[in-house]
């Protein structure tokens, strides 16, 4: 796996974040039974930044706490059969043969601030928007209640996988 994490805002020096995003991503790649080895870009950012972002992606100037950019078109969540049909140039890197799974951009002043809201931990917090994003780019959304409800069961799963608990 080649996991690139960028840094664009300060991070607490205590919040071990390289290895909470890597734990998570790890649970969810097994989770998910993606059977490919990937390659994923994790940018952490202020809210400053992810709203600029938030509004030229999708017409929102506000910040939000993750934002995902998946790279693969599923044709049903998490079914990574549909890669068979593609042609392999637009989904895996052509150097090392990784899938390109996308881009995942968090907030940090989010983190922060939803952790002190919601009453519990940063590495919880930290965790579950990676967890979260990553549902995004296995192609789960949670627009309807239906949706809503499969990917809170997957992210509860997965981040009792790395026991990230409430």
């Amino acid at each position: 796996m080649t996991l690139n994490i960028e840094e664009e805002t300060a991070i607490p020096e205590d919040l071990d974040y390289k290895k909470i995003i890597a734990d998570v991503v790890d649970a969810a790649l097994e989770f998910e039974d993606c059977p490919y080895e990937v390659e994923l870009n994790v940018i952490l950012t202020s809210d400053e930044e992810i709203a600029l972002i938030n509004r030229d992606y999708r017409d929102i100037y506000r910040p939000t706490d993750v934002l995902s950019f998946p790279m693969v078109d599923y044709v049903s969540p998490g079914d990574f059969s549909c890669l068979d049909t593609y042609e392999e140039e637009d989904y895996f890197n052509p150097e090392t043969g990784e899938l390109m799974l996308g881009d995942i951009i968090i907030s940090m002043d989010k983190v922060l601030e939803q952790a002190d809201k919601y009453g519990h931990s940063r590495e919880r917090e930290l965790g579950f928007l990676v967890a979260h994003s990553m549902l995004h780019l296995f192609g789960y959304d949670h627009m309807e209640p239906e949706e809503r409800e499969v990917m809170e069961v997957k992210q509860r799963d997965i981040l009792k996988l790395v026991h990230l608990n409430r």
